[in-house]
């Protein structure tokens, strides 16, 4: 018998949510799906309604569909890992469980996470597989596939430069490929004067100004830079690329402090020379300490948009403020 308990885990959020969409189509039927299907944030639902949407009887269909995320946010420490592991257990083979655990997690912390550990030893009724976002170098080589996934195709040359304005994040090349497709209507394949086109292009810029704003502490152009950067975008359209160039300075910063050349953070961040040696430059700009606090400033920041704590935009604006204060 397969098994039923899917967990699926890494720091590819968006390879992730694919993964469970594809495990997800078990139903034939439209009415059926909306009847046994259920969604749930770990750290909003309650353990008597988990446990009554797994136990549930499938209605018309031969399973149930419960899907579950942020769970190591809701049940953390060992105490929390046995009550999760005990739910784990009782979850009955008419329903297909999917786990999602996006977390900014490494390859060789795998073996040790402690889903991965139960999975091993539940191998007749659990599964897991891991998603971990593409290098910067390898960017390029995702984009072409995308491309074609997407049913159409982008030019080596494009590739490489709409992977220097994502960066690492898949969702947002994903979704940028998208746009491309349908501003050439699929008519030929995305060249780069298209890719230059577009509004990422010009958004990347005004988020390495604005970063180099906050680096001189200059609060007046910061806001400045932030405004327009709103009137022309959504929040959520180029706030990758905040968490993307931060992360870039964090690690020029550790390999500077290290003793290291411009040419060594160039090979550690795996970006293009010219990237490398803006992202060396600004680094300068910061300490170690204020890095590492913005940058989980800012993933904080990405949590609270996405679960409605706070709107990007306020939170964006308030952060600026009392950075530069």
């Amino acid at each position: 018998m397969p098994a039923h308990i899917h967990i699926l885990l890494g720091n590819d959020e968006f390879a992730i949510h694919q993964a469970a969409a594809k495990l997800g189509k078990i139903f034939s039927d439209p009415t059926g799906a909306d009847m046994n299907t259920s969604h749930f944030d770990a750290r909003a639902v309650s353990d008597k309604e988990l446990a009554n949407a797994v136990g549930a009887m499938p209605f018309l269909a031969a399973q149930r569909l419960v899907t579950l995320e942020n769970v190591s946010k809701r049940y953390s420490g060992l105490d929390g890992h046995k009550k999760f592991v005990e739910f784990l257990e009782s979850v009955p083979p008419f329903t297909k469980l999917i786990v999602l655990e996006v977390d900014d997690l490494k390859e060789k912390e795998i073996p040790a996470h402690w889903l991965v550990k139960w999975a091993g030893k539940n191998s007749e009724v659990a599964e897991y597989k891991t998603f971990f976002q593409p290098r910067q170098r390898e960017m390029p080589g995702w984009i072409v596939a995308e491309a074609k996934r997407q049913g159409g195709g982008i030019e080596p040359g494009a590739a490489a430069r709409l992977a220097e304005m994502t960066g690492e994040n898949t969702r947002q090349a994903a979704q940028e490929i998208t746009k491309l497709l349908t501003y050439v209507n699929y008519t030929h394949v995305i060249g780069l004067e298209d890719v230059e086109a577009v509004s990422i292009v010009s958004a990347s810029a005004d988020v390495f100004d604005l970063v180099d704003a906050l680096g001189l502490r200059d609060g007046k152009r910061a806001q400045k830079l932030l405004h327009r950067l709103l009137e022309d975008h959504d929040a959520f359209d180029f706030f990758g690329m905040v968490i993307r160039q931060f992360r870039l300075l964090l690690i020029a910063r550790e390999v500077m402090d290290e003793g290291g050349t411009l040419a060594e953070s160039a090979q550690a961040l795996g970006a293009h020379p010219f990237v490398a040696e803006k992202a060396w430059g600004q680094a300068r700009k910061f300490s170690p300490e204020l890095l590492t606090s913005i940058y989980h400033r800012l993933l904080a920041m990405d949590e609270a948009a996405k679960t409605g704590v706070m709107p990007l935009d306020l939170a964006l604006d308030t952060f600026l403020v009392e950075l530069t204060r």
